[in-house]
């Protein structure tokens, strides 16, 4: 550009002076700055008696930024605001009109205000004018209730079949939402969504199709038969289509496997659709087959044939549509995709770098042997070209082909040691250091070539936690190799150039060479000897302990027995104790490493229904909710019973283990246990003062349920006195529906009225003061209905359920260290009792098998079979298989896994 040779200080061009200010417009946000009380204001020129069209619709647009931003209006603010909008009614402009129906829509006027609006909605309802009835019937819908519903309900039937495919669709699309409240009312329309389902117009045949797909969701002979019938009839709409295929999917998923050779139920519709014009069905066709489980080579290959074409498009969102199928695909069935290789590779110089990285990950995990040099050839340059998160998903992929093909290690090896050296951000750079470290312990072959990567990488590495990791292993595989001695130059370069914690791990990766490594012993000796003058403490300590231990400090010699393990395994916690008693004992030996345990030690339970006096035991004793044990429903059901308003509750299904509210030393002790009944919650407070110089009266927590909202206060036991020292109790019970697993965030504030004690009389005050104070909030989830119960005989148990209630999915549960740390996480997660020891998982196991069972709030017995998997890359994938007394109950399970 000529601007880049012209003098600094000359005044810029005019076409650079136009691109200048086109940046800075691009930048600039016509919502930035907005703030709720100046748009109010700015709302007020809705009451202007001659109104700007154009300004109105900008306020307009702005309220509505606010609302979709989570911004509140009080309702006074939306009264305001609603009886101001209503006036533009009276305006002509139809761009008006329709943000008048989107803002009238969001503020939700309260049921008194409705009314004020209807006649007028009502009246466009009726216009000629097909935009106004459309939008008119939608604002409508979402404002009335049952009752005002019921007075318009012959126009949306009638809407329905209108002639105007804006209406038909508007009244469709108000449908699926009414469903939700007013279910009933929807299903007298069945007739005339079925005639709107043989529509023309595509819109309007899309939404029917889902509409009535709506009406029957909740029953799966319904949608059955329904399926059967749509794909019987003439469904011309392409986005119809795409929505039979997707409840077709559905179906076939619900559906019992069929027998081995045994064709799929409608799965000859899924096959026809991959020969349909429109290529939205044909890729929704594919997608459909590709997704199916345990779906066969037979039936991948022609919907792999569809996807294959669509890599040569002229599209690039078939080609990526394609490109992403395709490597789901090769991730359970690389065989299936083996023939798109060429046309996959053809896409890796793709103007669009998302399909360009899906291609190459495809490619890393189908190509063969032969092919992996040409592949990074190609891969070269492309890795410059692309941002950090698609590097690191090429680099995941690079690592899984190197455990397949273990012979070609140096080739890849030094293809992540290249763009190590390229610059990228933290993540990049870890996902590179994290598979050269995999290579390392998988291939040992590639120990002494990663090493020396590493220590290259280091030379420059600008980010701490990569060096200290890096220097952490050279210090436990370096004095392991030939040539030990070719390390020490990388690590000492840490010591003199980097920050105090970088210096800190190379000292001690430097004195780990001296203790395995006799003949360099001296050697290090020395170059520890120049860190005693470190400015950083942490380093000359560090430099003075192992000097110590090596022999090379003041001219000590080495202990005649083992040297340390410079691998500390002592528990942190079990020194400090062991540290403060030898000070306490007073300092006249030298302290023993020797007698601190090496084992953690375990926390012991505490009574949690013991009520009493004392505050030493809270205080100087571990809280209730350190233990994971959940105590015995009949240790507190006589206590809940003694309480008049609980003893209608029936009984009592479980209690959970106690969770703190408070944090340590602060001026309260809160801890809280959930009583789980059939159809209410209880929670119950165990409350402890622990400031001597007040006393708390008409103790109470208040509990919001703002994130709750499917439960329902029923009474509050408050704790009358609340002394120094004392433990009581206060009570908060809830209601939800039977047998149902509702959940939920309880935000609790402990409120009480507070009394001074005067410390030199101990009286206390007569008035006293309100406090309020925060505790933590409280959750309620699913597997708090669920109590841990061992049957005698799994395999009698499992054939007696009922094989009709089965449920069976699987899942990925990305990397973990082990399948023992995969199976306690899901076992916690569930919280159900592991039956004939399954959950002791045999050591270096790569597929293992848990058995659990356990009771569901109503007594419903659960049974579940999980089979646990872990590949070369500790991914861990798990196959849940639910069965009890009913269909609901298996779901919930698997629900509950969905959402951990």
């Amino acid at each position: 550009m000529a601007s880049t040779a012209q003098d600094p200080s000359a005044p810029l061009l005019r076409g650079d002076k136009k691109e200048e200010d086109r940046d800075d417009e691009t930048e600039f946000s016509p919502f930035f700055g907005i703030e709720k009380g100046l748009v109010l204001q700015e709302a007020r020129i809705f009451n202007s008696p001659h109104i700007d069209a154009r300004r109105c619709q900008q306020v307009i647009t702005k309220l509505l930024y606010l609302l979709c931003q989570g911004e509140t209006f009080s309702k006074k603010e939306a009264s305001e605001v609603f009886f101001s909008v209503t006036k533009l009614f009276q305006n002509k402009d139809s761009n008006l009109r329709r943000m008048v129906y989107l803002v009238i829509k969001d503020v939700c006027p309260s049921a008194d205000e409705v009314i004020i609006i209807t006649s007028s909605l009502m009246k466009d309802m009726n216009s000629k004018t097909d935009l106004y009835r459309a939008n008119a019937i939608r604002v409508l819908c979402s404002i009335l209730d049952s009752q005002l519903l019921g007075q318009i309900e012959r126009y949306l039937k009638q809407g329905i079949v209108d002639k105007s495919p804006v209406v038909s669709s508007a009244v469709l699309v108000s449908a699926v939402h009414l469903l939700e409240g007013n279910s009933e009312i929807v299903k007298r329309w069945t007739n005339e969504i079925q005639e709107a389902q043989h529509s023309t117009h595509s819109m309007v045949q899309f939404h029917a199709v889902a509409l009535l797909h709506a009406l029957r969701a909740n029953d799966r002979l319904a949608v059955s038969k329904l399926v059967s019938d749509l794909i019987k009839s003439s469904v011309r709409s392409p986005l119809a289509q795409c929505l039979l295929v997707r409840y077709v999917a559905q179906v076939i998923a619900e559906s019992t496997a069929a027998p081995t050779g045994e064709t799929r139920p409608f799965y000859d519709f899924l096959e026809s659709c991959l020969r349909h014009k429109a290529e939205m069905v044909i890729f929704e066709a594919a997608r459909a087959i590709c997704n199916m489980r345990n779906v066969t080579l037979r039936e991948l290959l022609p919907a792999v044939t569809v996807l294959q074409l669509f890599l040569s498009s002229s599209k690039p969102v078939l080609r990526f549509a394609a490109v992403r199928n395709i490597n789901k695909v090769a991730q359970t069935n690389p065989g299936a995709v083996v023939n798109c290789n060429l046309d996959m590779e053809a896409l890796i110089s793709d103007s669009n770098r998302s399909i360009a990285t899906l291609a190459i990950t495809t490619l890393l995990k189908t190509s063969t042997e032969g092919s992996v040099e040409r592949l990074l050839k190609q891969m070269t340059s492309f890795m410059s070209d692309i941002p950090d998160e698609f590097k690191i998903v090429v680099v995941e992929a690079i690592r899984t082909l190197c455990l397949k093909f273990p012979q070609k290690y140096r080739a890849l090896m030094n293809f992540l040691s290249n763009v190590l050296r390229e610059d990228g951000g933290f993540d990049f750079k870890k996902a590179i250091v994290d598979s050269v470290l995999i290579l390392i312990r998988e291939i040992p072959e590639a120990k002494e070539p990663g090493l020396a990567h590493l220590c290259e990488f280091i030379e420059d590495c600008e980010f701490t936690y990569l060096s200290t990791q890096i220097l952490h292993l050279l210090g436990l595989e370096g004095p392991k190799t030939k040539e030990p001695a070719k390390y020490i130059r990388y690590i000492y370069n840490r010591i003199i150039l980097e920050n105090a914690t970088v210096r800190a791990a190379a000292v001690s990766s430097l004195a780990k060479y001296g203790a395995l490594v006799p003949e360099l012993r001296p050697r290090i000796s020395i170059l520890l000897q120049r860190a005693l003058h470190d400015n950083d403490d942490e380093v000359r300590d560090r430099a003075t302990l192992y000097l110590r231990e090596l022999g090379g400090l003041n001219g000590s010699t080495p202990s005649q027995t083992d040297y340390i393990d410079l691998n500390w395994t002592l528990p942190n916690k079990n020194l400090e104790t062991c540290l403060r008693q030898y000070l306490e004992n007073g300092a006249t030996q030298p302290f023993d490493l020797a007698v601190v345990p090496a084992a953690a030690a375990e926390k012991p339970r505490v009574d949690l229904a013991t009520k009493g006096k004392g505050a030493s035991t809270m205080a100087n004793g571990p809280t209730p909710s350190s233990t994971k044990q959940e105590p015995a429903a009949a240790d507190y059901t006589s206590q809940l019973r003694a309480i008049p308003q609980f003893a209608m509750y029936g009984e009592l299904f479980k209690s959970c283990a106690a969770q703190q509210l408070t944090e340590e030393e602060t001026e309260y002790s809160i801890l809280c246990i959930k009583h789980i009944f059939d159809a209410h919650v209880v929670f119950q407070f165990d409350c402890t003062n622990t400031v001597q110089e007040q006393v708390l009266q008409d103790v109470n927590v208040i509990i919001d349920l703002a994130e709750a909202e499917e439960f329902e206060e029923e009474v509050l036991v408050p704790l009358a006195r609340m002394a120094y020292g004392d433990v009581g109790q206060c009570w908060a019970a809830f209601s939800k529906p039977a047998g149902a697993l509702t959940t939920g965030r309880f935000v609790n504030t402990l409120r009480s009225r507070v009394k001074e004690i005067d410390p030199s009389t101990g009286e206390e005050e007569e008035e006293g003061y309100e406090d309020d104070y925060q505790l933590e909030d409280l959750e309620l989830a699913a597997a708090d209905y669920i109590k841990a119960e061992a049957v005698s005989n799994f395999r009698n148990a499992w054939e007696a359920a009922e094989a009709e209630s089965e449920m069976t999915d699987d899942y990925g549960l990305g990397v973990k260290d082990s399948l023992q740390d995969a199976v306690e996480a899901v076992i916690a997660i569930l919280g159900l009792r592991a039956c004939e020891g399954s959950d002791a998982v045999p050591p270096n196991a790569r597929s293992h098998t848990v058995l659990l069972s356990g009771l569901l709030v109503g007594g419903v017995q659960v049974l579940v079979r999980m089979m646990f998997g872990i590949d070369m890359t500790r991914n861990v994938a798990m196959k849940l298989v639910v069965r009890s007394d009913c269909m609901e109950t298996s779901e919930a399970i698997h629900y509950i896994i969905q959402n951990a």
